[in-house]
């Protein structure tokens, strides 16, 4: 088996239009969280999102693409081109562009929870604008090809000249991590790599707000404290938007180039409760995290840094907790916890994926991000939660993911060791 190392990293989410800007932003405790800006939300209940601010597609993609893709696409490819520029596989100085060879038959995993809605919601009010007004309505020849799952991975591969592996996923709020995950198999069983792989989404319109919303699954408040992962108030997630890409590689390999190194990537699980189709089961949960501890022997003592999928779900939070203390046992209340979503909002399958990247920066630099807005612990999520940002040393650690359909992802990081 070969190991795996992250050797490149990029992002837009709502705390930056790259990855640094948006760890230097966890790192300050800053909220992402705002006034949906994207339509019209006054009459609705829920008016707050997690929007990009400022993002500019025409610095990736020209006007013509930009009119054919779904935003979800233009995020993956931003996201995309920051990372393989990260890791050294691209570089353009004034008119000059160079690629590294292998890219050639290197890979994309990119998993979305959504895809194209946006898009799908915008050409079906056209077809209800027409129907009452009489008027003609002519739909996208674009919509199909845009909105599919798969056109992020596909559309990254054709910027960047990637002609091997190719492959989207939608594994609800775990697509992201599923990725990751599956481009680390692919790479420890011998594929060449490197492999792009992360997650993608832009779900802040109508159809998803008032669909999460009439699930019971988002957050009555209105305001930027809305996202409280583990707080006795908490009352459900605040939609967001966003991509995270990571490249992955044969560990010879990048060094063989001289490549930075982020992090290892040790172990993965993926499990399913079979049970319902909105309640999540600790067991199963916990199944993944096992797994994932178990692929390159670990013991659970060896954590030393949870990063919680911490949604800030009434139920989904005090599920996870139960899960965390079925893995750790008595060790549950020792392992620092965290919760990315407080400050980014969900961002469904881009967060398990930048959730990922954070996870391997705490470890690179000894510094665990606050959890805001939790202002005071349920009882019944007892852990040991960071509020304020926290110097340790982190040399193993796991980061959740948890979806729709009882679909469950663990990643497992180690600091490299030669």
């Amino acid at each position: 088996m070969k190991r795996v190392v992250v050797t490149g990293i990029g992002a837009v989410s709502p705390l930056g239009n790259s990855f640094y800007d948006s760890w230097e932003a966890a790192k300050a405790g800053l909220s992402g969280i705002g006034p949906i800006t994207k339509f019209d939300a006054s009459e609705m209940r829920w008016k707050v999102a997690g929007e990009l601010k400022g993002f500019d597609e025409g610095r990736y993609l020209s006007l013509k693409e930009i009119n054919r893709l779904d935003p979800f696409v233009h995020y993956a490819v931003a996201a995309a081109i920051m990372a393989a520029e990260d890791a050294g596989l691209i570089s353009s100085h004034s008119s000059l562009f160079t690629r590294h060879s292998s890219l050639d038959l290197g890979g994309v995993i990119i998993g979305s929870s959504r895809g194209g809605i946006s898009t799908i919601e915008r050409e079906l009010q056209k077809i209800y604008s027409s129907n009452i007004t009489h008027q003609p309505s002519h739909i996208s020849a674009y919509v199909m090809p845009s909105t599919t799952i798969s056109m992020a991975s596909s559309t990254v591969a054709q910027k960047l000249g990637i002609k091997g592996y190719c492959l989207g996923i939608s594994n609800a709020c775990a697509s992201g991590t599923n990725a990751i995950g599956e481009a680390y198999r692919l790479i420890s069983s011998g594929y060449q790599g490197p492999v792009l792989c992360g997650g993608t989404e832009a779900p802040v319109c109508r159809v998803c707000v008032e669909g999460y919303g009439a699930s019971g699954a988002l957050s009555r408040v209105n305001d930027s404290t809305a996202s409280r992962p583990f707080d006795r108030t908490r009352d459900g997630f605040v939609i967001a938007e966003g991509a995270c890409i990571l490249v992955l590689e044969d560990y010879e390999y990048a060094l063989k180039r001289g490549a930075k190194v982020y992090g290892e990537i040790i172990g993965y699980g993926n499990t399913t409760d079979a049970f319902h189709q909105t309640i999540p089961v600790p067991e199963g949960e916990a199944r993944a995290i096992e797994i994932a501890l178990i692929e390159k022997g670990l013991d659970p003592q060896d954590v030393d840094y949870i990063n919680a999928h911490g949604t800030s779900t009434p139920l989904g939070d005090k599920t996870e907790r139960k899960a965390i203390k079925i893995v750790f046992d008595k060790k549950a209340k020792e392992i620092p916890v965290s919760a990315v979503k407080s400050m980014t909002g969900h961002m469904l399958a881009a967060s398990g994926a930048l959730e990922a990247a954070f996870t391997l920066m705490s470890m690179k630099e000894g510094i665990i991000p606050p959890t805001i807005n939790l202002k005071e612990s349920d009882p019944e999520c007892d852990l040991d939660y960071v509020t304020e940002l926290r110097r340790v040393n982190i040399d193993v650690a796991i980061s959740h993911s948890f979806g729709f359909g009882g679909v469950n992802a663990v990643l497992v990081f180690r600091k490299l060791s030669v």
